[in-house]
């Protein structure tokens, strides 16, 4: 069996910048409030933390700090995937000496690869480090997918214990599981999805929802692991309208946007991303107020 970095509910936490930078002040402030909402893992410069219009230093001052100020109470997952697999061999050798838990590689993007690719793009990687490899894929970003045989081939790796599945495809993660089995954990990537994948043999999910409800998000793979299936499907479905607002544009414009409705100083999106639409932000504060979060 591979090794577990975390079971139930890791946040992939945003990074708020303001016009100096990373806003570490506000970082703190958002690790702590995780904390405290019983998240079992953090994963930090992934997608939702915007690392690809963030400087090498930023990713780096970001990491370290989360580290430091998690300090062991959570894992710490670092985001190093790119599309250049001599630079994600850098940064992963880089984070490990940092101290991080494990790390986060998505798919190469936009030159993309063929599936013997994706095996020699991560074999390459995970022979150049020992910490925990979780696989990412999200064809729906990358334009690339991660078939079941390459899960299966690429789980016989020792240090690729995990893959975070945000395919969408609930048949392609069932198909994950029955190949792999206990030599690959599987996290649902969507948050419309955490139960479905639970129930064909997923140990958690890497969420944006937790960002805004920790606790919650928490309490749905809790409960499902604690036999209250019917408690975490209710929760589940429940959190579908805040889910659908959550992404109804590019992702993490809307989360960014409902953190700073909850009170938070976030500021806003790096270029490309833009702030929020209007009407956007009037159905997001909508979404939250029926959620039964404070708007501030």
């Amino acid at each position: 069996m591979k090794k577990i970095i975390f079971k139930g509910c890791g946040t992939a936490i945003v990074t708020p910048f303001n016009e100096n930078g990373v806003n570490f002040e506000e970082f703190g402030r958002l690790i702590e409030d995780q904390i405290s909402g019983n998240v079992d893992a953090l994963i930090v410069c992934g997608t939702t933390g915007e690392s690809s219009t963030m400087t090498l230093e930023e990713r780096k001052e970001t990491i370290t700090y989360a580290i430091k100020k998690v300090n062991g109470r959570v894992p710490v997952i670092a985001g190093t995937g790119g599309n250049c697999t001599s630079q994600v061999i850098e940064f992963t050798k880089w984070a490990e000496s940092a101290g991080v838990d494990g790390a986060l590689i998505v798919t190469p993007y936009y030159n993309k690869t063929t599936q013997a690719g994706l095996i020699a793009h991560y074999q390459a990687i995970a022979k150049e480090t020992t910490l925990p490899i979780i696989l990412y894929s999200v064809p729906g970003r990358t334009g690339v997918n991660i078939l079941p045989a390459t899960c299966k081939e690429l789980s016989k790796i020792e240090n690729i214990v995990a893959i975070k599945e945000a395919s969408g495809n609930l048949s392609q993660v069932a198909e994950i599981a029955n190949l792999c089995k206990d030599d690959l954990n599987i996290y649902s990537g969507n948050d419309d999805q955490i139960t479905p994948v639970l129930s064909v043999g997923g140990i958690g999910v890497i969420s944006v929802l937790s960002n805004v409800a920790p606790k919650y998000t928490h309490d749905i793979v809790e409960n499902f692991f604690n036999g209250n299936v019917k408690d975490a499907i209710s929760s589940q479905i429940n959190a579908v309208p805040l889910v659908n607002s959550l992404f109804c544009e590019v992702n993490p414009i809307p989360v960014k946007a409902a953190l700073n409705m909850l009170g938070y100083n976030m500021g806003t999106p790096r270029l490309p991303l833009v702030e929020m639409s209007d009407n956007g932000k009037v159905a997001m504060k909508k979404a939250l107020a029926e959620f039964g979060l404070e708007i501030k």
